[in-house]
């Protein structure tokens, strides 16, 4: 299959341009993945932070920079590019109502030439919400053919806005790109931390439905054996959490960096945490924990959005009722008050299901179970042998001849669609795997 993936991707930065590094490195071992990328994200004006672009950042996609966000005439030209491509189908990623226009047209255009779109959707309405942002999104989600959410929250969001949206719920990947975690001693003694402290991290972007106010003054709560750790680029004035911090008991314990964090830099912090801390005031989902499972570290989290199932209902960290800093405080308590080993096992059991390659292996089999009717080659017959299950996906062998002498050419186990490598093979085996799916 070959497929046109417009989304961030390096040389800018942050959570949207890793995943989709990791998930084309993924799919590229299987199929043939052209990837686009902005020439322009955000006007400057409108970025809240120091820099959109990650200096010498590694770019190990290649992707073709053609969108540009605020400029119309690129986006019909990011549409001829893509076709040019001669992609089977495109995946795009959506965030935020910003991007609705241009990624919008695109997807319009692939349309009317043909070209299903499957679009990732992060948030179909942001955090911070404004008049205009289902309209936006209402008129973004009418140019798709199918979506993919990563928690029910989201799934949600897209019904409520396109009753008739098909999507596909499958859960956030871990990201592995961070390496092992550095030893609990010596991270923290290179962020200046006790040894037996109990040591809280708050990372990633600062902003304000993130709740670090929430968490700064339930901080101030607890005793001198804990430490905080605040780890991340404020998107906005930093000057009323400082304040906190200056007003609270244990301001000495609350180690701020307040800083874009370079990935050679992550496993120190989570190296040195005992859990991840999001008192989030509202959530979709949180790459953050994605990040925190890769280092085997818990998360204490408010019950909001997504949250409760990145935590598997309370299985790999503490769940927070209430959104408030009593409620905060005493999740804390909690969690340093049982045997983290229960927890940490639990997330180490996540690994597999988490996986890219498991992500990746959903995309597709969405894409053929509705959205591309399988092509044989033919130079090839292919014959099916064995039984089949209850809804008609062949259990046995697949075998495939040469149309001219009938000599088997492949004769393998069928366990999915990826496993065989002729030419066309994902297409071929999924008309033997998947024998009454059609085209919509």
């Amino acid at each position: 299959m070959r497929i046109a993936f417009l989304s961030a991707f390096p040389p800018f930065r942050g959570g949207i341009a890793q995943f989709s590094t990791a998930l084309v490195q993924e799919l590229r071992k299987a199929h043939e993945v052209d990837a686009f990328t902005f020439t322009r994200q955000y006007p400057d004006m409108l970025f809240p932070g120091t820099s959109q672009y990650e200096v010498g950042g590694e770019d190990a996609i290649g992707a073709v920079r053609v969108l540009d966000s605020v400029n119309p005439l690129s986006w019909t030209s990011t549409a001829k590019r893509m076709l040019d491509a001669k992609p089977d189908i495109a995946v795009l990623r959506y965030w935020m109502p910003f991007f609705a226009p241009a990624m919008g047209t695109v997807a319009a255009r692939l349309q009317k030439n043909g070209v299903k779109v499957i679009t990732i959707v992060d948030n179909a309405l942001p955090h911070e919400p404004h008049f205009y942002d289902k309209p936006l999104t209402g008129w973004f989600l009418r140019k798709n053919d199918g979506f993919i959410a990563m928690t029910v929250a989201v799934k949600n969001d897209i019904i409520a806005l396109r009753p008739d949206a098909k999507v596909k719920l499958m859960p956030h990947p871990l990201y592995d790109h961070f390496g092992t975690p550095m030893p609990q001693a010596e991270a923290r003694q290179k962020l200046g931390m006790p040894v037996d402290a109990r040591v809280l991290l708050f990372f990633g972007l600062i902003r304000d439905y993130k709740g670090l106010d929430l968490l700064i003054e339930a901080f101030g709560k607890l005793d001198q054996r804990y430490h905080l750790v605040i780890a991340g680029e404020p998107y906005g004035d930093f000057g009323r959490y400082r304040q906190k911090i200056e007003a609270s008991p244990l301001k000495a314990n609350i180690h701020q960096h307040t800083r874009f964090i370079a990935d050679a830099e992550v496993p120190a912090f989570f190296g040195a945490a005992d859990a991840v801390a999001l008192p989030y005031i509202s959530a979709t989902q949180s790459g953050i924990t994605a990040i925190a499972y890769h280092f085997g570290v818990p998360v204490i989290a408010t019950d909001v959005g997504g949250l409760k199932e990145a935590l598997n209902n309370g299985r790999t960290g503490v769940l927070v009722p209430e959104v408030s800093a009593a409620a905060i405080a005493a999740g804390i308590t909690e969690f340093f008050d049982q045997d983290p080993s229960a927890l940490r096992a639990n997330i180490a059991a996540l690994r597999e299901e988490l996986s890219w390659h498991r992500f990746a292996e959903g995309l597709v089999d969405f894409v053929f179970g509705g959205f591309l009717t399988a092509k044989l080659p033919a130079a090839f017959v292919y014959t099916a042998t064995g039984a089949t299950d209850a809804t008609g996906a062949h259990l046995g062998h697949f075998i495939a001849f040469r149309q001219q002498d009938q000599v088997p050419v492949q004769n393998s186990a069928l366990l999915t669609c990826l496993d065989l490598p002729l030419l066309r093979s994902e297409e071929a085996c999924f008309a033997v795997h998947h024998p009454a799916a059609q085209r919509p």
